[in-house]
């Protein structure tokens, strides 16, 4: 999969852009608040819908317009598509493939896989579960279209299970009946998410630990645990029986705090070095360089599943990095055949002298 062409109008900083891009490197150089980043906020678009920086559609709008369009052609196997997603200031986002609207998201996804390495990935070591989750479920979303239909109508039935009882709590009453009617749904859902996401994780850690030594030279060992409520149900004859009777379980603590305590939406990833939570003993350097095998070992990953080789997105990753573990990602990039590779920077030079490392046709982009 190769994006040949792009062009932006009223996205975010940009007026109107046009690019034409090289199959292998192209380079995104100038000053912080050019719109590098942007750019690839703007192809992380092409492939997920979505912003990565988790901003609303609408506020992706230039300001004072009332639109912003993505427009890119894509080289396909043995065919060429045209992507296109408009975003009107008062009407829903539409993401058309050769002038065909999809239905839904969910059926766009997994066409152009990506990964993106950016400054904003510290966040998976400092935040909350809910960061690891949602990159858990976009990395298998990717691999998987029956996986984000389960998520979605898993999400939605605790939300309707949640819901009811607040409802209770409010109103001051109860009916255990009404509330296990969600049960049988949630366990469905939840069971087919929880088998993917243990065996995405267990494919997952052995190559983040390898990439971890190339990039390090192997001082440290680090690993990825699947943490999740339904670990040991999961040994039972009937994993789905066993889901609910967890529900049953937790029953009285879920009316007490009104919502549903236990199920995969409490799912988490343990990041590890040496045993001890990396973000509790790593230092700057260590914890980036697990970032970025982390997302090396997803695009591996991702191009096993697929069949296709995704497209790397590397926003400003050397500032933080020594010459020494820069040297060791480009051999990485160079050994792997990782496709086609946007990166941004803000140094020229330093974008040229990694780019003559890596020994491929690139294309250099002043911003």
């Amino acid at each position: 999969m190769i994006i040949k062409k792009l062009s932006l109008y009223n996205f975010k900083n940009h007026s109107e852009k046009k690019f034409e891009f090289s199959p292998q490197i192209n380079c995104f150089v100038g000053n912080n608040g050019t719109g590098k980043t942007n750019i690839l906020d703007a192809l992380h678009y092409l492939s997920v819908g979505k912003s990565f920086l988790g901003n609303t559609d609408v506020n992706n709008i230039k300001r004072e317009e009332d639109f912003f369009t993505i427009d890119a052609e894509i080289q396909n196997e043995d065919s060429e598509d045209i992507i296109k997603i408009s975003q009107p200031k008062e009407a829903k986002k539409i993401i058309k493939k050769n002038d065909k609207s999809y239905d839904r998201l969910a059926d766009h996804i997994g066409y152009l896989p990506s990964v993106m390495i950016s400054p904003y990935d510290s966040n998976l070591i400092s935040d909350s579960g809910e960061s690891r989750r949602k990159f858990l479920d976009s990395m298998i979303s990717q691999t998987d279209s029956e996986y984000l239909f389960d998520l979605i109508q898993y999400q939605k039935t605790v939300q309707q299970r949640n819901a009811l009882l607040k409802y209770f709590a409010k109103n001051r009453t109860w009916d255990k009946d009404s509330l296990e009617i969600y049960d049988a749904p949630i366990s469905k859902y939840g069971t087919r998410i929880f088998l993917k996401r243990r065996n995405f994780v267990e494919k997952l850690g052995p190559i983040v630990q390898n990439f971890y030594r190339i990039i390090s030279g192997g001082k440290e060992t680090v690993s990825v645990q699947y943490q999740s409520d339904l670990i040991e149900s999961f040994n039972s004859a009937d994993p789905e029986r066993a889901f609910q009777m967890l529900l049953t379980e937790s029953l009285d603590k879920d009316r007490m705090l009104t919502y549903t305590s236990k199920g995969i939406h409490k799912d988490d990833l343990l990041f590890e070095m040496d045993q001890v939570l990396i973000k509790k003993i790593g230092s700057q350097g260590q914890q980036k360089s697990f970032l970025i095998s982390l997302k090396l070992a997803q695009m591996s990953l991702v191009k096993e599943l697929t069949k296709k080789t995704p497209i790397l997105l590397l926003d400003d990753i050397f500032d933080k990095l020594d010459d020494t573990r820069v040297s060791q990602l480009i051999e990485l990039v160079n050994q792997e055949s990782f496709g086609q590779i946007f990166i941004t920077d803000t140094h020229r030079e330093r974008t040229e002298s990694v780019v003559k490392k890596i020994n491929e046709e690139s294309i250099i982009f002043e911003l």
